[in-house]
């Protein structure tokens, strides 16, 4: 679950809604920045079904009694978490063998620095899971295909990163307020950025501005979101007030 709080509610963002709009920004990317093209299919499948592994777990979020506010997708329990993420990494690898290793590397990134024996086993799992696919594939050795792999994966990060944008921000917040996770622009570097960061910025309730624009053309998405307020919670409990609560979509547009 993706989470911001406001004074009377949270705003509460399915990972796997979010997810819908990285794979539109996936695929309205450029043609000619799209590295390994051909695989422009798979790549954007990667892309919509990354978080598909949370499907279960948003359908029934969990209260974090130490925080007093429900537990997001940056402080989930990290067994259960762990077990999702790897389920829904499965459940790709069933749909597309390259799709699947763009998840299984992407996943595998949060891990690398973990000291946690339960991430630690994930992390060893998944390089298992990719060494095999890798092989199967073709694509080990294979400098091109190496190379498009990585692009692919930063493909995914970026496009994630940037819908991650539009859930974890107001709307026409200033840059100074912003998620520390975007503050100084995204991490990922493309050779048409000349290797330099790419910057997003609200410039009002419904339009955000890219300071290099990768896309074919302007883009609006529809986020889907939950306020569930927060009396609510304190009456029901956080699972029927969240159940209970409308959906609601907000309009973005890249620009």
């Amino acid at each position: 679950m993706i989470i911001y709080e406001n004074e009377h509610s949270f705003i509460m963002i399915s990972q796997h809604d979010h997810a819908k709009i990285s794979g539109e920004i996936a695929q309205n990317w450029r043609d000619d920045f799209f590295n390994g093209i051909e695989r422009k299919e798979e790549v954007v499948l990667a892309i919509y079904e990354h978080d598909r592994g949370w499907i279960d777990l948003d359908s029934a979020p969990l209260w974090n009694n130490q925080e007093q506010k429900p537990y997001s997708f940056e402080n989930y329990p990290m067994k259960a978490k762990t077990t999702y993420y790897k389920t829904g990494i499965d459940e790709v690898e069933k749909m597309n063998k390259y799709a699947s290793l763009l998840c299984s590397l992407h996943f595998a990134s949060f891990f690398e620095k973990e000291d946690n024996p339960i991430g630690q086993q994930f992390l060893k799992e998944e390089i298992n899971r990719q060494q095999i696919l890798l092989k199967e594939l073709n694509i080990l050795g294979e400098k091109v295909k190496e190379d498009n792999l990585k692009y692919h994966l930063n493909m995914l990060m970026f496009c994630d990163n940037l819908s991650l944008y539009i859930c974890l921000n107001k709307p026409c917040v200033n840059k100074a307020e912003e998620h520390p996770f975007f503050r100084n622009g995204f991490s990922q570097l493309f050779p048409f950025a000349n290797n330099q960061r790419i910057h997003a910025h609200w410039i009002n309730q419904e339009n955000v501005s890219l300071s290099v624009f990768p896309m074919k053309k302007q883009l609006q998405v529809q986020l889907e979101l939950k306020e569930v307020k927060k009396e609510d919670i304190k009456v029901y409990g956080l699972e029927k007030a969240y159940t209970d609560t409308p959906s609601s979509k907000r309009t973005v547009t890249f620009i």
